[in-house]
């Protein structure tokens, strides 16, 4: 019983970490790669069509002249299964603000990010492209 428990956590390890990688945004606006500390899964952007762009809508006024490239905009998502992590806050550098987030990674390896506010269902997904 032991070795079908040690197994069946092993597995579910190697399904979680299939969201680990680099994906391009929708509209090509940026590149997050996706990284893992302990069982919790984060995402940093590493590239912006905005060269030198920063954080200029950070309700944070000293965050504000801070570079975008190589801040953290996804935090604290953990595998809850059939392919979605839950639980994570997506940081939209565009407004500014921080939503609650899931992310359903789909068959074609691409992964669909949903930001929202409240409860799931009021929200709007996005597509990112797996580049990496």
């Amino acid at each position: 019983m032991l070795f079908a428990t040690i197994g069946n956590a092993m597995g579910q390890t190697g399904e979680a970490d299939r969201l680990l990688g680099t994906y391009m945004t929708e509209g090509n606006k940026g590149k997050v790669t996706i990284e893992k500390s302990g069982d919790v899964y984060f995402g940093k952007l590493v590239w912006s069509v905005t060269k030198g762009a920063v954080d200029k809508n950070n309700p944070v006024k000293s965050e504000r002249t801070k570079k975008l490239v190589g801040k953290t905009i996804l935090t604290g998502f953990k595998y809850a299964g059939k392919n979605v992590w839950e639980d994570g806050k997506i940081y939209d550098p565009e407004n500014g603000k921080t939503y609650s987030c899931k992310i359903t990674l789909k068959t074609n390896g691409d992964i669909t990010v949903r930001g929202f506010i409240g409860i799931s269902l009021l929200g709007r997904n996005t597509t990112w492209k797996r580049v990496k």
